[in-house]
């Protein structure tokens, strides 16, 4: 039996609308391992939450549609199984954390009947003890259970932040995805959630996915990362690989663009240019056009996924041998 929790190959999500098509997701390839946690790291715009709802087959059609690709999941690829099927994997072995507590919350229901309707619905508990597990689940994301009976609106950004991951963790899963879990909250609400996601991540076994553009999370939380760029995975590895020797020219550019406390510097390095319109991506290496290495070459082949040993893969033509370091 394999210890490969998820497969993903050659994922591919567009968005079909009138002014155009989003190409959001282009041939993404993801594997994670039982108790592993990923980082899937980049800007804003990159795919990386469209990612996540391709995995857990929320994307909203119409006007998304996911082209092609294979999610394997406990072997079983969920993309060919019924919607019946999928609803018993999700909130059940696979949930996720949404980017923002503040709207994933139902503001007519109490917080105890939003955990507990998760329970009932996946354990088969009745109303009455799916309410004391419901307690128990916010006594471990460090909520008092008698607050159970309160709603959204009485609890802080970072308080609903934990309501949402007893949500997520209530059953149990094995695997948890969470969007950008720390984005609306302040600095110490921030590393005190994420130290209890890595306690509960401990004790649950569960493997994780952690999407945000916050390099210093991923360190801090992560075994791997990948890297994305206009719904490519542009390099993946270990986190020790990664951040000692990141290899692609946008990874490189992000660690250039972080503060160093040991370097005095005027200003910070930031990537020239934007992040391309997914209506209409660059032809090539949709990095050519903010890459310093650019060359003619990079305007019109497409880089293939170039495994360096170890686990460590990186898109880039300069790996090929095809364009001068």
């Amino acid at each position: 039996m394999s210890d490969k929790l998820l497969d993903v190959k050659n994922l591919t999500i567009h968005y079909i609308t009138e002014d155009g098509t989003v190409k959001a997701v282009n041939g993404v390839d993801i594997e994670l391992k039982k108790g592993e946690t990923l980082g899937l790291v980049g800007e804003t715009g990159a795919g990386k939450t469209t990612t996540a709802l391709g995995i857990m087959r929320l994307v909203p059609n119409p006007p998304g549609k996911i082209l092609s690709g294979e999610i394997y999941f406990e072997g079983n690829d969920i993309l060919k199984i019924s919607e019946a099927d999928m609803r018993k994997i999700r909130g059940n072995k696979i949930s996720m954390i949404f980017q923002d507590p503040m709207t994933s919350l139902n503001p007519v229901m109490t917080v105890g009947e939003q955990i507990a309707e998760v329970i009932e619905i996946h354990e088969g508990l009745n109303k009455k003890d799916a309410i004391e597990k419901a307690k128990k689940m916010l006594e471990l994301v460090g909520i008092p259970g008698a607050r159970h009976v309160d709603y959204p609106h009485q609890f802080s950004g970072g308080m609903k932040q934990r309501v949402v991951i007893a949500i997520a963790l209530a059953c149990n899963p094995q695997l948890l995805i969470a969007d950008e879990p720390t984005t609306a909250l302040d600095v110490t609400i921030q590393a005190q959630v994420l130290d209890m996601m890595k306690k509960l991540k401990e004790e649950f076994e569960t493997a994780m996915i952690l999407i945000t553009h916050d390099l210093g999370v991923v360190a801090e939380v992560c075994d791997k990362v990948a890297i994305m760029y206009a719904g490519e995975v542009i390099e993946s590895a270990s986190i020790e690989d990664l951040f000692n020797n990141p290899k692609h020219p946008y990874t490189i550019g992000l660690f250039g663009s972080i503060p160093n406390l040991e370097e005095e510097v005027e200003r910070l390095n930031p990537i020239k240019g934007l992040m391309p319109d997914p209506t209409n991506l660059p032809s090539g290496c949709p990095f050519h056009p903010r890459c310093p290495k650019a060359t003619e070459l990079c305007k019109t082949q497409v880089p293939k996924n170039t495994d360096l040993g170890n686990g460590h893969k990186v898109r880039c033509l300069i790996y090929e041998g095809l364009v001068e370091a």
